[in-house]
Order: C-alpha cells, then sequence, then structure tokens
C-alpha cells in the first residue's frame, strides 16, 4: 500500500477523546487508509453507511442501544457515514457517552456529512480531506526521478488509487468511475432534478479548465438558469470533483476582481468526462492539462502539510496572466506553469510595479518539485 501523508497524524490522535473524520470521494482510499491505521488493533467495530440495515440501525438509536452494538470495541468505524440521517446527532451519542472508544468516520460526500457533523461535534472532531494520489506521496513510493517521468502518465489517466496500482487497466478504471460512482452521491442529493443537464455541464466544465468560467455563459449551454448553475457547481465542489480558484485584486483598478477558474481535482476524471486519453504528445490542450495537474497537486500539498496559504490567479483586462498565486504571511509568490521548458516568461510589468516585492517562478516539468515538494 502507497503511505498516505495523512496517516502518521491521524495515528498521534487515536484515543486523543475526539472522532477522526475524513472526507474525499468515492475510490480515493479512505476505507484502505482505515484498515491500514487499524491493521494491528483488535476489538474493531466496522459499519458502512451503504448498508440498509446499517442505515436502519440508526434510525431512532438510543446511547444505551448504541453502547450495547459497541460492546467491548475499542475502535468503531463507520464508513459512507453521510448515508446515515442525522448522523452528526449519532456520531455525538457515541463521543459523549463513550468516551473510551475512538469513533472514525469517512464520507464521500460533503454537502451531507460535514453540514452535518459541524454543529453537533463543535470541540469533538479532527477532521481531514483525502484525495487521489498525491505527487508527493508517489515520490515516497519511488523516487523523484521516477515520479517526474510519470507526470505525462498522471496528466492523461490521473491518481487515483486503482489507476495508479493497475497500470494497463486506466481507462476501464477510470470508466467504471465515472460510470458507477462519479454521479452515486450527488444524483441521491434532492436539489439535483435534471441529471442530464448536471452531465452536460461536468463536460463544458472539462473544456474550460485553465479559462476563466461565466455562470451565464454555462447557463446557455446547459439551457439551465444561472441560479441553477451556481447550485450545481457549489454540489459538484462539495463531492469533491471539482474546485474554484478564485482571482487576485489588491491594488489596480484594471484587476479582475471577481472572475474564478475551475479545475478539477483529477485529470483522470476529466479526460474520462470528455472521452479523450491521448498522450500528451499529441493533446492540443497539454497546457490546460499541466495547469490542472499542478494547481490540484497544490491543493493536496497545503491540505496535507497544513500550509494554509491563500491561492489565486491574477488577471487583468488587458489580459496579461498570472497562472498561479499563494500568499503565507503576507509574502506573495506567482507561478506561471509551462509544460514546454523552452518557453520563456516573466511577470507582467503591471503586475511588478503592483506587487514589487512578489517573487515570480516559471514552473515547468523539469522543476515542478519546487512548487509541490518543497514549500
Amino acid at each position: 500500500m502507497i503511505t498516505r501523508s495523512i496517516e502518521q497524524r491521524i495515528r498521534k490522535q487515536l484515543f486523543g477523546g475526539r472522532a477522526i473524520v475524513i472526507m474525499g470521494a468515492r475510490r480515493v482510499g479512505k476505507t484502505t487508509l482505515f484498515r491500514e491505521l487499524l491493521e494491528s488493533e483488535d476489538n474493531v467495530l466496522w459499519m458502512s453507511g451503504d448498508e440498509p440495515d446499517v442505515r436502519g440501525l440508526f434510525e431512532n438509536i438510543t446511547s444505551t442501544r448504541l453502547k450495547a452494538i459497541i460492546g467491548n470495541a475499542r475502535l468503531v468505524v463507520i464508513d459512507e457515514a453521510q448515508r446515515i440521517t442525522d448522523i452528526g446527532i449519532k456520531l455525538k451519542l457515541i463521543t459523549d457517552q463513550m468516551p473510551e472508544v475512538q469513533l472514525l468516520a469517512s464520507g464521500s460526500s460533503s454537502f451531507d456529512l460535514a453540514n452535518k457533523i459541524n454543529e453537533p461535534l463543535t470541540g469533538r472532531k479532527w477532521e481531514y480531506k483525502l484525495f487521489p494520489l498525491s505527487f508527493a506521496e508517489l515520490v515516497g513510493e519511488t523516487n523523484l526521478l521516477e515520479e517526474k517521468r510519470m507526470i505525462p502518465h498522471r496528466m492523461v489517466y490521473g491518481s487515483y488509487p486503482d489507476v495508479v496500482t493497475h497500470q494497463g487497466d486506466e481507462i476501464a478504471i477510470l470508466r467504471e468511475l465515472t460510470q458507477s460512482y462519479l454521479y452515486k452521491d450527488i444524483l441521491e442529493f434532492d436539489k439535483i432534478h435534471k441529471p442530464d443537464k448536471l452531465a452536460k455541464l461536468l463536460q463544458a466544465l472539462a473544456y474550460q479548465i485553465g479559462s476563466e468560467v461565466s455562470f451565464n455563459e454555462l447557463a446557455q449551454l446547459c439551457d439551465l438558469d444561472a441560479k441553477t448553475i451556481a447550485n450545481y457547481v457549489t454540489i459538484l465542489e462539495q463531492a469533491y470533483i471539482i474546485f474554484r480558484l478564485g482571482s487576485f485584486s489588491r491594488n489596480l483598478r484594471n484587476e479582475l476582481k471577481s472572475s474564478r477558474k475551475i479545475f478539477f481535482y483529477d485529470n483522470g476524471i476529466r479526460n474520462a468526462i470528455i472521452g479523450n486519453f491521448s498522450q500528451v504528445e499529441n493533446r492540443d490542450d497539454v497546457g490546460a492539462l499541466f495547469e490542472n495537474y499542478v494547481i490540484a497537486e497544490c491543493v493536496k500539498r497545503k491540505e496535507y502539510t497544513g500550509d494554509y496559504a491563500n491561492s489565486w490567479f491574477w488577471r487583468n483586462t488587458n489580459r496579461q496572466e498570472i497562472d498561479y498565486i499563494e500568499e503565507k504571511d503576507g509574502q506573495l509568490n506567482a507561478f506561471e506553469l509551462r509544460w514546454n521548458p523552452k518557453r520563456k516568461c516573466s511577470a507582467p510589468l503591471s503586475f511588478r510595479n503592483a506587487y514589487p516585492n512578489a517573487s515570480f517562478t516559471v514552473i515547468h516539468h523539469d522543476n515542478i518539485e519546487e512548487l509541490l515538494l518543497f514549500r
């Protein structure tokens, strides 16, 4: 098994008096991580919210009956907990009434799980997000040179654990992921009334990675209103399929102030949605693929290391642009993301004049570790 970055942090928090909650898309390895954490533990009770009898068990549960069900178990795992009604209250019962029990829960859709646990479990939980395998995790499994050689492969097929560990079967696995799992939780959410339009929206977003996104234009394309588009985008974010990057604006009148770009957490999912698994050497969208890959990896790096730098892209009305900006402790660091290392570029003069203390680095295949490992 490939070691996950958050594993040691979670180990240190076992039996610390709080529930441990992991959220992320289906098939990113949440259950596998729990099994690895608890491999040497005895008296573990496993339950899955995917199973109807488990959901029924929790319908009108009391603390007395919970104690009888848990019995002598020292650890309780509730997988796919978002499918259990009022899950936050049920988790609170366990943490409050059985402090000697370590509770671990996972969920594949934060629009249910996060919204229903935050208030009941305030001050009673540690919460983590798990994504497809990160560049750093894969470097730890092999080495830096080998993983850099695999970047073109990751740009096409992504880094879901099953995809990484089953070379040669990538396309079949990604098709299964998108057809069987991608929409499973989303379409059960009662605000999704037009699943065909949701699929069309995902395709439109997949073609627009690296570009500014207009909800009004998407509404026309998908035959929906802009408010519905905004709601669907939020749900797709909360299901860990996409995320948005806002525009940086602080000093200049001509900076774009409310624009956003939308990226996919995994390149393989993006390519499966549009049905294009051509290799990078034969693609017109290679620049957008590289940008999506790097920015998604930055999200993973920040989440796993606890580096809470703010992130944006920058653009002005003259169409001058910087792909990615991070700010930490008052320091601005700007990055231009280039698949082709031979293409030279520098920060736009207007940006340099407005932010003279900001650093500027061109990130490409050859020096990608400067952004993904050593920050």
